[in-house]
Order: structure tokens, then sequence, then C-alpha cells
């Protein structure tokens, strides 16, 4: 019976750390956006790159040759 006298403010003290890490981690935007990471695994990034609008089309630049 002797032991709650040390389990009770334990306990308290430990749900007061998880609630403040809890009210942090809401502050700090981590629950912002919970689906944009799932649906950019999906996305399709293999497009070829737009030139830009001040560039002239078939005049590229080509990269230096390797030895």
């Amino acid at each position: 019976m002797e032991i709650l006298y040390l389990l009770v403010p334990l306990a308290v003290i430990i749900a007061g750390v998880i609630v403040w890490a809890f009210l942090w981690s809401i502050r700090s935007g981590q629950f912002d956006d919970l689906e944009g990471p799932a649906h950019r695994i999906l996305m399709d990034e293999d497009d070829a790159p737009r030139r830009k609008p001040d560039s002239k089309p078939g005049r590229t630049k080509k990269p230096p040759r390797r030895r």
C-alpha cells in the first residue's frame, strides 16, 4: 500500500510529460499534412523538364566531353 505514494505521483509526472510532448508536436506542425508524403510517393516525376520561355528552340548547350 505504501508503494502508491510513489506510483501515483510518478504516473502524474509521466502523464504530464506525454501531454507536453503532444502539445509541442501539434504546435510545431508535426500533424499538418498526414496524406501528402503518401501521395508524393505515387507521383510521376519522369516528365521532361520544361524549357524557359526566353530560350530559343533548337539551341541547347552540349555538356563538355570527358576524357
